[in-house]
């Protein structure tokens, strides 16, 4: 039966795929600058039957074609295969060779995986009806990130549903865990320029003062929040950088502001940039400056369509629970952002998280420096996914 060589056959690659994600981790490469990866997962498919599309998108993505016995059903798998710009601190003897550059979000870990699930599903082929596109993403970490481009690539125009995997260190081993509906915040990422006219703090009254103009423009971005937002909608606003570094007698000419703000639904983000833009007129009035705002909503909210969700729950409940799985459990959302979300404005799918806890005892979480997953969950995520992909092709 197929389910059951499947199964067995990742269980026999387990190997591989340690070793796939430890030569991944070893040679980080960041968002968009990530060609020798690229090129490292397009050889793996050299030789074999399938069609392999590089340099997707705005970057180094790269779509590879399964096709089955005979037509049927298109399911896409997608694993991201950017690294973060962080020192690594793990001791590993598989640390990173790159300086300021590592896997600290568990992206080998999903490239390595779906590789080798990959390449079972090819040498089954024969055995199953459809088509699988794996879909080896860019740039997931920095904006504006590679998922809407090659959702608007066009490449991705037929397929039926599409589904992917995040690792988590703070669950166990042997545990997925999802959210249906919204399940990951949207993100927009902004700046803002505040010019003003500079002069001498003896004399403020010729000058136009831009550290006042700013501080009063954070404090009443929280109003946005507070005074804007229904209480039972999920937004946060965030101004994480105040740039302006000057002489303590040296009233500032200009500055620069980064923010962020979270949102779990597309019409709450709208309001938020809406009033985003209404305040800094308002302050241009107020203390006579020039106000730029460049507002980029390049993270969606992630929503998990309820019915694959329902049914990839389903699934691994059946086939995987009391098997390669302990637990399958709903949770809350994640106020995280993901541009999985992307895919899912389009596509009929969800995005899944597989425990990963390591064996040491403290653990830490993504993007720290000391970040690292349990090898293990490699497999339960290739098993996880596998039953997902095969009761998808079936239309199950």
């Amino acid at each position: 039966m197929l389910r059951e060589e499947l199964m067995k056959m990742l269980d026999g690659r387990e190997d591989d795929m340690i070793a796939l994600r430890r030569h991944f981790h070893e040679h980080p490469e960041l968002s968009f600058d990530e060609k020798e990866t690229a090129a490292f997962i397009a050889r793996f498919y050299e030789d074999k039957p399938v069609d392999v599309q590089t340099n997707v998108g705005n970057g180094y993505g790269i779509i590879v074609t399964i096709n089955g016995k005979q037509p049927g059903r298109t399911i896409a798998l997608r694993a991201d295969f950017d690294a973060l710009q962080i020192e690594e601190q793990t001791g590993l003897p598989f640390a990173s060779k790159n300086p300021g550059v590592m896997h600290a979000c568990g992206h080998d870990g999903h490239t390595a995986y779906l590789m080798v699930l990959a390449d079972c599903l090819i040498r089954l082929r024969d055995q199953w009806e459809g088509t699988v596109k794996i879909v080896h993403q860019h740039a997931e970490e920095m904006a504006p990130a590679g998922a809407k481009s090659i959702v608007d690539s066009g490449l991705l125009d037929d397929v039926d549903e599409i589904y992917g995997i995040h690792f988590y260190p703070d669950h166990e081993v042997g545990t997925v865990f999802y959210t249906s509906g919204y399940a990951y915040a949207g993100c927009s990422d902004i700046k803002v320029t505040i010019q003003g006219t500079g002069g001498h703090a003896s004399q403020p009254h010729r000058s136009n003062d831009t550290i006042v103009a700013a501080s009063s423009f954070v404090m009443n971005l929280q109003t946005i929040v507070s005074r804007r937002i229904n209480p039972y909608d999920m937004a946060v606003v965030t101004i994480g950088s105040f740039e302006a570094v000057g002489s303590s007698n040296v009233i500032k000419d200009s500055l620069v502001l980064r923010g962020d703000a979270r949102y779990m639904d597309l019409e709450v983000g709208k309001v938020i940039e809406e009033h985003f833009h209404r305040i800094g007129r308002g302050l241009e009035e107020m203390y006579d400056v020039k106000v730029e705002i460049d507002y980029n909503s390049d993270y969606p909210p992630l929503y998990n369509h309820p019915k694959e969700t329902a049914k990839a729950a389903a699934v691994l409940e059946k086939h995987g629970v009391g098997s390669y799985l302990n637990q399958v459990i709903a949770t809350s959302a994640n106020t995280g952002a993901e541009d999985f979300g992307q895919y899912l404005l389009k596509i009929p799918g969800a995005f899944l998280n597989v425990g990963a806890r390591p064996n040491q005892v403290e653990v830490f979480n993504n993007h720290h420096p000391k970040f690292d997953i349990n090898e293990k969950a490699l497999l339960v995520a290739a098993k996880s996914v596998a039953d997902i992909t095969l009761a998808a092709l079936a239309g199950e």
